[in-house]
């Protein structure tokens, strides 16, 4: 994956982004996107808590945990993403949908944690992302009864030609509702950070 691609794609898009070769850069980072005193939240993610930038945003700003008033509209808002394709589009897949609710419309600002782990060719590849490695992945974390959990894969893989919201019928179902972020019109309210490690799912 030719990673100066992704960010000039990403840019294009109007959105910033930045590639780091370590989690300690984007924290400095971000040290340097906040002012002290700024309200953060996030939803759930394994990148943010795997890498520690969790623990730091609340210990150095005034979190708002998700559930709280607020949560959806603090200074800057914190996410990863389940993928980002090669033409700068960023791909989410979510069960309540608060994190991509916050990420579509809100804070005036977004920082996005992605690892390399997460870049992908194209849509399509996204799709199956989700559909082998995060979604299985989080319902086993979740304890959640479907088909993926138990098989590694959604049960839309049988399918001869299995769509993007094609998917199980169990009511632990977490792929609910599908988001592609791709041109937008507030220049520099997406921020992206790459970091050369794999992080989350």
């Amino acid at each position: 994956m030719n990673i100066n691609a992704v960010i000039q794609a990403l840019e294009r898009n109007n959105m910033q982004a930045a590639y780091v070769e370590t989690v300690e850069e984007a924290i400095e980072r971000i040290k340097n996107m906040l002012p002290e005193g700024a309200t953060v939240s996030h939803g759930g993610s394994m990148t943010l808590v795997e890498s520690g930038i969790s623990e730091f945003l609340h210990k150095n700003y005034t979190f708002i945990d998700r559930g709280e008033v607020g949560c959806q509209t603090p200074d800057c808002y914190f996410s990863s993403a389940n993928a980002i394709t090669e033409n700068g589009v960023i791909y989410n897949v979510d069960g309540n949908s608060n994190r991509v609710s916050a990420l579509l419309y809100g804070s005036e600002k977004v920082i996005i944690v992605v690892g390399v782990n997460k870049l992908v060719k194209d849509l399509a590849e996204a799709v199956y992302r989700v559909k082998t490695v995060a979604a299985p992945k989080n319902c086993v974390r979740l304890h959640k009864n479907t088909y993926c959990a138990k098989n590694g894969k959604c049960v839309s893989l049988n399918l001869e030609h299995p769509e993007m919201c094609d998917g199980c019928g169990s009511p632990d179902r977490i792929c609910c509702n599908y988001t592609v972020m791709a041109q937008q019109r507030v220049k520099g309210r997406i921020n992206v950070i790459i970091v050369n490690q794999e992080l989350g799912y």
